[in-house]
């Protein structure tokens, strides 16, 4: 496949430095080149009532235009923040491309936050405009909107169920739409202007963190932090104006805006949009993208997939899957060192794939995929090393929000399975004295939103403290080791890293998420939150009697199977530490509720003070 041939300019010896791509040094001149040069290209495809719809980079930049014209009429100056509430979607992209040519900053919002999560993120960043996709959405804004003082305007992407509503701050897209045509025609001028007078300091997004440790922090990413970004991501695995990806992670997250936006501006290639979250295996197969980057839980859940129908299988079935895949394991010891494997195991790998492992791949939609990514959480090397065994190479990948994404990775040639890889072009990693991972790189944010003291905190010198323990082995590979305020110390005085057991546990198809337990204490636990739907077929093949979720989890049946998968992992580590006790979460949790983090994560924190009691019960 050919290269993109696109030019590319990091000057870090600068300060700030100087990052460019084609010659433009800003993302909406860049985009408006994309627009004017490919007008007839597709950009984008949204999956709705089962038809893929097909919009092109002239029909991406005149909604773009039309919608930062109409916030220009309603008057959006420049580095006012527009919040936006919504699921993936193209109102989602025209929206933000909009805010940002018109010279506003973007602030996505989890469609998941509740109302009280809605009031702190718009009193924090100031918000004058904010997006709802829907009446859902629309409901929490306007249950917090007297406490909201900057808020002025409410733009509504989908009006079904609203079509007789009527508030004079709401409007809906269509309407900021013709506003948009009416205002660029008293003023011709306007996006012309509105998109020159762009400067690559200017603040591109706020990207809020999880708030895992207090209040969520709002990361400054500027246009240079972005444009430097996606040159980093086609300088490490390129990609190309023929490549399709699919979009479903949440685009208030930096990884869906990195991969989503900007990356598909910078490389002119073409990004599907799920129909639903809950159909994303389905158009994942329909689309069968050439690149794929996500988040650890849905590695694990496709692997648990395979592991569940492996188990409803025949005998000879299970046979050729370990035969194909002990193939798969030694052909990719060659691969991972960028080299061909001897012909005989690569006629037999040949054969493997043919009859077993490319009906895997289909069944999973990543048969053309180029390139796996996963980042975001820790992950099990097993699981890499699974999807390497398929014949997909996968990468594991090191960042954060407040470096705009990626900072280290592993690559073809220079891979190493259990690290996050080498530092990227242009980018430093060091250690700090106590072991936290420092790093360095034009990706690198200003700070936080109206937060100097923990912007301080976080920035010193010119490096970003990243909070992760972590270690660099002799060949500059990099290692997470786990969040410095993570580490387990046991009242016998041992250091325990509770992410490795967790990532071990996770690998089961039976558990969707662990915290170990044992800080101070003389021996470790663990609370499980179990994988509803593979536990329920269990359930279910084994006539166990439930009623519901919570019943579910406090029968005798699914409590042993949980504790024969936490002995199977026991076996890996060494006794003390061992789990010794384990109890499971029996409320079924959503991204709304408290101990989840929008991309499903349990917070350590909350989990350890919402079941203190559940907690103790195992000492």
């Amino acid at each position: 496949m050919k290269q993109f041939e696109s030019s590319h300019e990091v000057d870090a010896s600068q300060a700030p430095p100087v990052v460019r791509v084609d010659g433009f040094d800003t993302v909406p001149a860049l985009f408006w080149d994309r627009v004017t040069r490919y007008g007839s290209r597709v950009a984008l495809r949204e999956k709705d009532f089962g038809i893929w719809n097909e919009y092109t980079w002239a029909n991406y930049g005149d909604h773009a235009r039309r919608a930062g014209l109409g916030l220009l009429a309603l008057g959006l100056n420049r580095g006012d923040v527009c919040s936006v509430a919504a699921e993936v979607c193209k109102e989602w992209l025209f929206a933000d491309l909009g805010i940002v040519c018109a010279g506003g900053i973007t602030n996505g919002v989890y469609p998941t936050d509740a109302a009280n999560q809605v009031e702190y993120l718009v009193n924090d960043s100031g918000t004058r405009f904010y997006f709802a996709e829907d009446e859902e959405q629309l409901d929490k804004i306007l249950a917090v909107r007297d406490q909201t003082p900057t808020l002025e305007k409410i733009i509504i992407f989908d009006m079904e169920g609203l079509r007789n509503f009527h508030d004079d701050m709401c409007i809906s897209f269509e309407a900021l739409l013709a506003l948009g045509d009416a205002w660029g025609e008293d003023h011709p001028d306007a996006w012309k202007s509105a998109i020159e007078g762009a400067d690559p300091e200017d603040l591109l997004t706020l990207t809020y963190t999880s708030g895992t440790t207090g209040p969520p922090k709002g990361a400054m990413i500027s246009q240079r932090n972005m444009l430097f970004m996606v040159i980093t991501l086609q300088r490490i695995y390129g990609i190309y104006p023929d490549d399709e990806q699919i979009a479903f992670l949440p685009l208030a997250h930096i990884a869906g805006r990195m991969f989503y936006t900007f990356a598909v501006i910078e490389s002119c290639s073409v990004v599907n949009i799920v129909e639903d979250v809950e159909t994303v295996f389905e158009d994942q197969q329909e689309v069968s993208p050439t690149i794929h980057f996500a988040v650890p839980r849905v590695w694990e859940k496709q692997y648990s997939t395979i592991s569940i129908k492996l188990k409803e299988g025949t005998a000879l079935g299970r046979f050729a899957y370990r035969v194909a895949t002990s193939l798969g394991e030694r052909v990719a010891a060659y691969r991972k060192q960028n080299s061909r494997p001897p012909l005989f195991l690569g006629i037999a790998f040949f054969l493997a794939e043919l009859l077993v492992l490319r009906n895997i791949r289909r069944l999973l939609g990543i048969d053309d995929c180029r390139w796996l990514s996963t980042a975001a959480a820790p992950i099990a090397p097993e699981l890499i090393d699974w999807y390497w065994s398929l014949g997909k190479p996968m990468y594991e990948v090191y960042g954060q929000t407040e470096c705009t994404g990626l900072i280290t990775a592993n690559l073809p040639g220079a891979n190493r399975i259990g690290s996050v890889g080498k530092a990227a072009p242009d980018a430093e990693v060091k250690l700090s004295d106590e072991g936290e991972i420092l790093l360095k790189s034009p990706g690198v944010i200003q700070g936080y939103w109206n937060k100097p003291e923990k912007t301080s905190e976080t920035f010193r010198q010119g490096w970003l403290y990243t909070g992760d323990v972590g270690r660099i082995d002799e060949d500059g590979f990099i290692y997470v080791i786990d969040r410095l305020k993570d580490i387990i110390i046991t009242a016998g005085g041992k250091n325990i890293t509770p992410s490795e057991i967790e990532n071990q546990l996770k690998f089961s198809p039976y558990i969707s998420d662990a915290v170990v337990v044992g800080d101070k204490r003389p021996y470790l636990t663990c609370l499980v939150m179990i994988d509803q739907e593979n536990v329920t077929k269990y359930a279910q093949d084994m006539d166990v009697p439930f009623t519901n979720y919570t019943s579910l989890c406090h029968t005798d049946a699914v409590k042993t199977l949980i504790w024969n998968e936490i002995e199977q992992v026991n076996t890996r580590f060494a006794r003390v530490e061992t789990i010794k006790k384990c109890r499971l979460i029996d409320q079924l949790l959503d991204p709304e509720d408290e101990e989840l983090t929008p991309t499903m994560k349990l917070k350590r924190k909350v989990v350890n003070e919402k079941y203190a009691s559940l907690i103790n019960e195992m000492y």
